[in-house]
């Protein structure tokens, strides 16, 4: 397990580079009904996806289940606008870390505070400001994702050769998880202080006269 000549870690530093994310300017001006925003999804997500032949990005179910939750503001008129797109984007990143209540406890007072309200900030523009971050981030990962996989080499050297790249793979897979798992920890806890603060902000409003 050396990293000249391994090829899981080319593969992985490989797969960063192929990262990427849908552009606010590529999402239609338009309203969309239920199926054509599935069919964007489908077309722009899908080299995203473990499985890219079976995956689905997103079904009319987990749209409507969305709404009910209420992560998603209810369509007009069955369409769906291109705000809808970008809190349906955001969605699908979160989902696969975050449970469906921090999820809600996070875009809503997005979506309460800049979701066709008039705002001068409007949706797409803190769209566009979060993933101008991603290019300097993806080079970041990648930096630390070499340093996991050179410590993970120097693991279970005592151990028997046919053993040892097994053992070491473990080492690193389970660095990979500490590292998801202390991240998901950190954003639990803002997610709850983002909450208590909204919590207090609201108790120290003056009850509005009946």
């Amino acid at each position: 397990m050396t990293i000249s000549t391994d090829d899981l870690l080319n593969s992985i530093l490989k797969s960063f580079d192929r990262i990427g994310h849908i552009q606010s300017e590529d999402i239609p001006n338009i309203d969309l009904y239920m199926d054509q925003v599935t069919t964007f999804m489908e077309q722009h997500m899908r080299a995203s996806t473990r499985n890219p032949e079976e995956d689905k990005i997103l079904t009319k179910t987990m749209i409507n289940n969305y709404a009910k939750n209420n992560l998603l503001p209810p369509p007009v008129k069955k369409k769906y606008s291109k705000e809808h797109v970008l809190v349906l984007i955001f969605i699908y990143y979160f989902k696969g870390i975050l449970s469906i209540g921090d999820i809600q406890n996070l875009l809503n007072p997005l979506t309460d505070k800049f979701f066709h309200t008039g705002s001068d900030m409007k949706m797409e523009d803190i769209y566009d400001e979060v993933f101008s971050l991603e290019k300097d981030k993806i080079e970041d990962l990648k930096k630390d994702v070499k340093k996991m996989y050179e410590a993970s080499a120097k693991t279970f050297q005592k151990a028997e050769e046919e053993d040892r790249e097994f053992l070491q793979r473990f080492s690193f897979i389970c660095m990979l998880s500490y590292d998801v798992y202390v991240k998901k920890m950190l954003i639990e806890k803002i997610i709850d202080s983002m909450k208590k603060g909204e919590g207090e902000e609201k108790a120290s409003k003056p009850a509005k006269a009946e």
